[in-house]
């Protein structure tokens, strides 16, 4: 039995809840403002407190700052009408136990309930959210209120509070980037936010970006640099795509995780690692740890806190919000006013499969304002379902397709010399060997309009 509050401005709903708890065992109160709720929670001393985000008189965030600063030991649980990822972000990094958003089932509720009285708190108090000072950089912007985006923002407003290691997964064009800016921004904003890509950077020069390099260490090292891990300083250090890190270097990085101490190549100083690590990659982990493509280890080390992006087509009831912010942010880059979305397009858009997820999505619904002529946003036929055909009969390929398609006819064509092709195709080699396993290339095939046929033999003569 323990003692509960609901502070809800709903006179029917805060007396649901109370009967409903109060038949499981409970002692409970309630309270319709702010004011109220505070001195209903000194006199009672409740052990759970159930606060709805807005009251007629303040806020449930200024409930839960006062509350947990009488008592920090007390388990706040926001409930909310509204999907908003910045309060969401808010309430849980001012220490509340859970954000859950109407309407609900009272046994969802319960059920977080008993784990707030059955666990410790996640969370250790923090002060209120410093405001954003002027000229500060724009806070990043995640959009969706779908139950997958909101545990995110739940895990971003509690990871922000300490420097823990991140692992975020997802496919490619999720956001993952977003995802960590977001925890560096609620975390550390004045501090620097460092990325590096580390599928974009041979793998002999990745150790001297991350690390640094004293003069002399290497031919064309010409002066002293700082490399990332300096860089970063207090703040954030994120290795996007630390799937393609290569062997030689995952052990390096994780003596900078067990250590959180280095040396640039070719120095003697030891250095050290004050920065948050957020690492991020779209392949299976586990899948490249049994084949022995990434350490164990590192692998151990990295996931302490793990955020796993949902692809979009998990989460179409996000699409509307996400067409009306890319919206605003294409019309004003392209000096355009095209702000509505016919029904035909806004259908065309949730029956799609989204393979390149939310980034895919932003670049069809730029090249449509762009070529837009009237106020009314009409995207032509774009494929939208498997086998679709433009008017002339001619098929509709994804972009992933096409490339596919363009990166087995280069290989084709240098009969397999990776060097040659990353020339070429002006990628690193990091970048085609992702490129080869993700589009499951061979060398014994190329793709020749759309489908795999084999090809003859190599020659031996030069």
């Amino acid at each position: 039995m323990a003692r509960l509050l609901v502070i809800d401005d709903e006179v029917n709903l805060g007396r649901e809840l109370s009967l409903f708890f109060r038949a499981k065992g409970h002692e409970t109160r309630t309270a319709l403002s702010l004011t109220d709720g505070i001195r209903v929670f000194q006199e009672f001393r409740p052990g759970v407190v159930i606060c709805d985000i807005r009251l007629p008189d303040g806020t449930g965030l200024d409930a839960l700052v006062r509350m947990r600063e009488q008592d920090p030991d007390a388990y706040v649980i926001m409930i909310t009408a509204f999907q908003d990822m910045e309060t969401t972000i808010q309430a849980m990094r001012r220490g509340a136990f859970d954000y859950i958003h109407k309407p609900f089932d009272p046994d969802e509720l319960e059920i977080v309930v008993d784990k707030a009285l059955d666990n410790q708190r996640l969370a250790r108090e923090v002060s209120r959210l410093q405001a954003e000072q002027p000229g500060s950089p724009r806070k990043p912007t995640l959009i969706g209120g779908s139950r997958g985006m909101l545990e995110i923002y739940k895990t971003i407003g509690i990871v922000s509070q300490s420097n823990t290691t991140l692992l975020i997964t997802g496919e490619s064009g999720t956001g993952k980037e977003l995802v960590a800016r977001a925890v560096h921004q609620n975390g550390s904003p004045q501090e620097p936010f460092v990325s590096v890509n580390c599928s974009a950077i041979v793998d002999t020069l990745l150790e001297s970006e991350l690390f640094g390099h004293e003069r002399g260490a290497f031919t064309g090292a010409n002066a002293r640099t700082q490399g990332k891990f300096e860089l970063a300083g207090k703040g954030t250090l994120f290795l996007d795509e630390i799937g393609d890190m290569a062997p030689g270097l995952q052990t390096k990085l994780l003596r900078v995780l067990q250590e959180r101490e280095f040396m640039r190549v070719g120095g003697w100083e030891t250095l050290r690692a004050d920065c948050r690590l957020i690492a991020a990659t779209n392949q299976d982990l586990e899948m490249a740890v049994a084949e022995g493509r990434f350490r164990e280890d590192l692998y151990y080390r990295l996931k302490v806190i793990t955020v796993q992006i949902p692809p979009l087509r998990e989460r179409k009831e996000d699409i509307p919000d996400l067409v009306a912010h890319f919206l605003k942010k294409i019309n004003k880059e392209v000096h355009k006013d095209v702000y509505q979305v016919s029904d035909e397009s806004l259908q065309q858009l949730a029956g799609y499969d989204w393979r390149g997820n939310v980034r895919e999505l932003e670049n069809v619904l730029t090249r449509a304002v762009v070529l837009c002529k009237g106020k009314v946003l009409d995207i032509p036929p774009l494929g939208l379902e498997t086998g679709a055909t433009r008017p002339e009969g001619g098929v509709l390929r994804s972009l992933e397709e096409v490339e596919a398609d363009h990166i087995g006819k280069v290989l084709a064509s240098v009969r397999w010399h990776q060097g040659r092709a990353c020339h070429i195709l002006g990628v690193s080699r990091p970048t085609l060997r992702k490129k080869i396993r993700d589009y499951g290339l061979k060398e014994s095939s190329q793709r020749v309009q759309g489908s795999w046929q084999d090809t003859p033999p190599k020659s031996n003569s030069p």
